[in-house]
């Protein structure tokens, strides 16, 4: 590949990580330990990521377990967990902290589904700003470096690379939801 297209490529590859990354913080009825990717504990007074101060496990398909490291971490990881977007209340018995996840209702889950391709957009447009953004140095090199019929050929295999990760996008967001609407 051109270096010149490489950029574009790294840069598109990046917004697909990065809602492939997005999609796993979201809960589909089943107990997916990344939902708690975002949360921080206070631990000592630093923002802790909650993975670094407990293991965590999914003993049931739809039950995470926190053992955290230091007894005394229980009542700020719940802490964490409360006020944290995931929308589920921690129990503990003094050792452990579970989060039992319920059934999604219908109509929720229908809601995630929109959320999904809310976000399946956004990372569209993302892709496309970044086409755009190299049509606009191809020009420019057409102008000062490179001949028209290079810059015409820079900007057709940009567009082959953004139709791509557009394609991938949507198959992801269509796996993502089927997951969801998976009772």
């Amino acid at each position: 590949m051109d270096e010149r297209l490489q950029q574009y490529d790294d840069k598109m590859k990046k917004a697909y990580d990065f809602l492939q990354s997005d999609y796993a913080t979201i809960r589909a009825g089943r107990a997916n330990p990344h939902v708690l990717d975002k949360i921080k504990v206070d631990y000592y007074g630093t923002p802790t990521p909650i993975q670094q101060v407990g293991n965590i496990s999914v003993p049931e398909a739809r039950m995470i377990q926190i053992a955290p490291w230091e007894k005394s971490l229980i009542k700020d990881i719940e802490k964490a967990i409360l006020s944290s977007d995931v929308g589920i209340t921690p129990s503990n018995d003094g050792s452990v902290i579970r989060l039992v996840f319920p059934e999604l209702t219908e109509e929720r889950r229908k809601e995630l589904v929109k959320e999904v391709k809310k976000k399946a957009e956004e990372s569209k447009v993302a892709i496309r700003n970044i086409r755009r953004d190299g049509n606009d140095s191809f020009k420019k090199l057409a102008k000062a470096d490179i001949s028209e019929d290079e810059a015409k050929q820079l900007e057709d295999s940009l567009q082959k690379l953004t139709d791509k990760y557009v394609k991938d996008i949507d198959k992801l967001a269509e796996q993502k939801a089927g997951e969801i609407m998976t009772v």
